[in-house]
């Protein structure tokens, strides 16, 4: 009798292929952002906002103020992953013993154990790169943060430039000094940056350069200062996001950052499919789905540095 390993994920294991897959991003995986899970289609999020409350007082009631609702969608879209192998190309590797004696042959476990780790691997990556630089236009892709915040006009704009180890101190100043007075100090402040310029800041505290940070920067140890851990700007927390383009910045508070998708859902699903027994041919399918995007709530408390 022959057999066959044909192996369906779904459910709540595809919820746990596609939660490694997504949460993995590394924006996500930090904590940088607020993840929104289970929106089957969209999710409205209101903003309140309103002009001086307090006035002189009187003896009549006099409304004297105004309130101002609005909504920012957050609405993830539908992605998928399709793959096929074929069996045969695996006879002649060293796995072959695992796919069993008969002509009916099935995909190495331990291979497709592989494949599918693989391929959630490089959907965390592909998904960092999307929460920060994505463009909807572009296949696989939803509006990032940059095309977000570019088009909002009540964030707050900063003009960077190329950030070096020689300039880096001024222009993280740059975007400390634009955070609004109501934001700055809350516990959830976040300067996110680019390696680059995550980079470019770790130099100039190793000192060695005309920045005024003396010769052997901090601490004395020169450029060995650092071996990883937290950074910080004038007491703002810094957040070093993979995905975020070179010489960019966002000054935001985490809760007003959103990052949404189905998540759970039934709909999302992460499938091994041994077409034998469908078609007769020897191709191995493998099928992922899911549900993505970000969205920002008030753009006039973020700082975009670009």
């Amino acid at each position: 009798m022959a057999t066959s390993i044909t192996t369906t994920y779904a459910g709540e294991f595809a919820g746990k292929y596609i939660s490694a897959a997504l949460l993995s991003a590394d924006t996500i995986e930090g904590g940088g952002i607020t993840v929104k899970p289970n929106v089957k289609f969209k999710e409205v999020m209101k903003t309140l906002s309103t002009n001086a409350l307090v006035k002189d007082a009187a003896c009549d009631f006099a409304d004297q103020s105004t309130v101002t609702l609005a909504e920012r969608i957050l609405q993830p879209e539908e992605f998928q992953v399709n793959l096929e192998l074929c069996k045969k190309d695996f006879h002649n590797d060293w796995e072959a013993i695992q796919m069993g004696y008969s002509a009916f042959d099935s995909l190495p476990p331990s291979f497709a154990d592989f494949l599918i780790g693989h391929i959630a691997a490089k959907v965390a990556q592909k998904t960092e790169e999307n929460i920060w630089q994505g463009a909807t236009a572009t296949a696989g892709e939803f509006d990032g943060f940059t095309a977000l915040l570019a088009a909002d006009a009540t964030v707050v704009d900063v003009t960077g430039t190329t950030v070096t180890a020689a300039n880096v101190i001024d222009e993280l100043g740059k975007v400390v000094d634009a955070i609004p007075t109501a934001v700055y100090g809350k516990e959830d402040l976040y300067i996110y940056v680019s390696q680059s310029i995550a980079r470019a800041y770790v130099r100039a505290l190793g000192g060695f350069g005309a920045s005024g940070l003396g010769a052997n920067g901090v601490n004395n140890a020169g450029t060995t200062w650092y071996n990883g851990g937290d950074l910080a700007f004038d007491g703002v927390k810094l957040f070093v996001c993979s995905g975020m383009p070179d010489n960019d910045m966002v000054a935001a508070q985490k809760s007003n950052l959103f990052f949404g998708t189905g998540l759970l859902a039934d709909h999302n699903e992460v499938k091994l499919i041994d077409m034998a027994d469908l078609d007769g041919s020897q191709n191995v399918r493998i099928v992922m789905r899911f549900t993505s995007s970000v969205q920002h709530g008030i753009g006039a408390d973020i700082v975009y540095y670009t």
